[in-house]
Formats: structure tokens, C-alpha cells, sequence
């Protein structure tokens, strides 16, 4: 890590320094807890590096998830037009509008809070969001990211924080040891690559895991395919349930027995041993296509 990344960003007021979390913190009565996935980074440089790697726009509308005691927010309000922050938390919720007014009052009406879980969130209130930049919890991180991509398709960058594992699973490549759901899900929205690594000493608490960041810039056509994400996504996930089973073997619950698994294998021109690791997302779109009918019913 750079001397930059260690040592905090003096130059604004605006944005927090280790000092004012722990104040903000003390004030509010917030104790990060492992159960909330809460990790506050305490660096102003790592989160403007953030927003800069993210490439936010001026005339970008950001959402971010997780927003806690504001560090990112406020790096995000410099160089957006607008921010959403989505937060779970209540305390953190209620203290956030009055940390974006105390510290940057003239963006404050470029600003939105939607108090809520950001699986649960249908909408957002504003123009459509342009961009996803969070640190987002680590709990909950693919889950999160894959319901923010199919929920709001106006979403065309993002860049996401999380632990380095799940960085590493996101943008693997098909033939990867850790290609797996997290992989083929993510690549059927985008375009996945990994954007670089944060440590443990710009979070409070420090984490016992490195921090990844990681690019998905949304794909300009979608997967060309017959077959719903949610079809495709019920192969990938019958493919990587028993990761060291054939396709064959693997899909036999899916189509419905293994011979019929093998009958979709071959139609959609992939050999029956491969195993799912080995297979690209439009590969699996190739095969939820060939699904068998379902067998009918006999007459009673």
C-alpha cells in the first residue's frame, strides 16, 4: 500500500478523517458490529482513489449501498451529480442527511437517503441511476450487487469493494479454481474485471480480510439467448451445486434425469463431462434453451 493510501487526505474539510469517524461514531453510539458487515473507512485518499477508479461523472447519478458514517458519500457528492445512498441501519440512517448538510450544504440537495435493506428496495427516488459505487457489506456483497444489476438496468458502471475472496470469485475467468456462481451471474450483466486491492489499515475496525475492488461495466447487448435470466441462472446454479460431478451427473435434477441432462448437453454442442467451471455464461444461456418439456402427465 502507498504512503498516500496510509496517511489521510488533509486538503478538505469536507471529506471524514480518522478522527471525525471515531467522533461521529462516539456521538451517535455506533459500534461496528461483524454481524452488519460494518467496516468504516477512515481514509479520505482511498475513498477519492474510489471514486476516481470508479470513474464517477458530473453528470453521473450514483447509488451507493452502505453508505454508514458518510466517508464515501461525501467523495461521491465532490464528483457526482447526484448520490443515493441505501442504508439498513437506523441510527446511521437518521445521522447521514444531517453529516451531508454539516459538511458539503451546497450539495445537499443532490442528495437522497433511502432507509432500507437493498434487497428489499424495488426503486429509487430521482432520475434513474447512471452508476453503483460502494463499499458494500461483506455479509451480503453478491447477493446485493446481483439484485442492484437486475433491478436497475439504467445502471451502466460500478465499482464495488469487497473482500478480497469475493473479488477474486467475481472476476474469475471460466477454467479459474474459484470460477463459480458468483462468476457467471455477474458476467451476464457485464463486463467483470478486478480494479484493484485496498488493506486493513484505512477501515475502523480493521477487517481480518484484504479488501478487493472490483469494474462491471454493463454489456451493450445482452447475452444473446431464447432462454430468462432466471432459466439461465437455475443451470448455472444445478452446474456448481456439486462442482466435481460431470454436467451429466450435475443437471440431472434439473432436466430431469441424467440421460435427458445429456440429450441438452449435446444439443446445445457441449460434451456431457465437461463440468461447470469450464463453461462461459453464454455456454450456460446455450443450454437452458434445450431444456427438456416436462414429461406429461398421465390422464387419470
Amino acid at each position: 500500500m502507498s504512503t498516500a493510501e496510509q496517511q489521510p487526505d488533509r486538503t478538505s474539510d469536507a471529506l471524514l478523517g480518522a478522527a471525525d469517524i471515531r467522533e461521529l461514531a462516539a456521538a451517535l453510539g455506533v459500534r461496528p458490529t461483524k454481524q452488519k458487515g460494518q467496516n468504516f473507512v477512515i481514509d479520505a485518499n482511498t475513498v477519492r482513489r474510489i471514486v476516481r477508479t470508479a470513474g464517477v461523472r458530473p453528470d453521473d447519478v450514483v447509488v451507493e449501498v452502505g453508505p454508514g458514517l458518510g466517508s464515501l458519500t461525501l467523495a461521491l457528492l465532490e464528483a457526482a451529480d447526484r448520490v443515493t445512498a441505501v442504508e439498513i441501519d437506523d441510527v446511521l440512517a437518521a445521522a447521514l442527511p444531517a453529516t451531508i448538510e454539516a459538511r458539503m450544504p451546497g450539495r445537499k440537495d443532490r442528495f437522497a437517503l433511502v432507509h432500507s435493506d437493498a434487497l428489499l428496495v424495488e426503486e429509487l427516488p430521482g432520475p434513474p441511476p447512471t452508476a453503483l459505487v460502494a463499499n458494500l457489506p461483506y455479509n451480503v456483497a453478491v447477493p446485493v450487487l446481483l439484485t442492484m444489476l437486475e433491478r436497475f438496468p439504467s445502471i451502466q458502471r460500478t465499482l464495488v469493494m469487497v473482500q478480497s475472496e469475493v473479488a477474486d470469485r467475481l472476476a474469475a475467468k471460466p477454467g479459474s479454481k474459484v470460477y463459480g456462481v458468483p462468476s457467471v451471474k455477474a458476467n451476464w450483466y457485464a463486463e467483470v474485471k478486478r480494479a484493484g486491492a485496498i488493506g486493513r489499515n484505512v477501515f475502523w475496525p480493521a477487517p481480518n480480510v484484504d479488501s478487493g475492488l472490483v469494474s462491471l461495466v454493463r454489456r451493450a447487448e445482452p447475452i444473446p439467448t431464447a432462454a430468462s435470466r432466471t432459466e439461465v441462472f437455475a443451470v448455472v446454479d444445478a452446474a456448481f451445486a456439486q462442482r466435481r460431478k460431470t454436467l451429466r451427473a450435475a443437471l440431472a435434477g434439473w432436466a430431469g434425469s441424467a440421460a435427458a441432462a445429456e440429450a441438452a448437453l449435446t444439443a446445445a454442442g457441449i460434451s456431457p463431462q465437461a463440468r461447470g467451471e469450464s463453461l462461459t455464461v453464454e455456454e450456460f444461456a446455450a443450454i437452458a434453451e434445450h431444456k427438456p418439456a416436462a414429461a406429461e402427465r398421465p390422464a387419470l
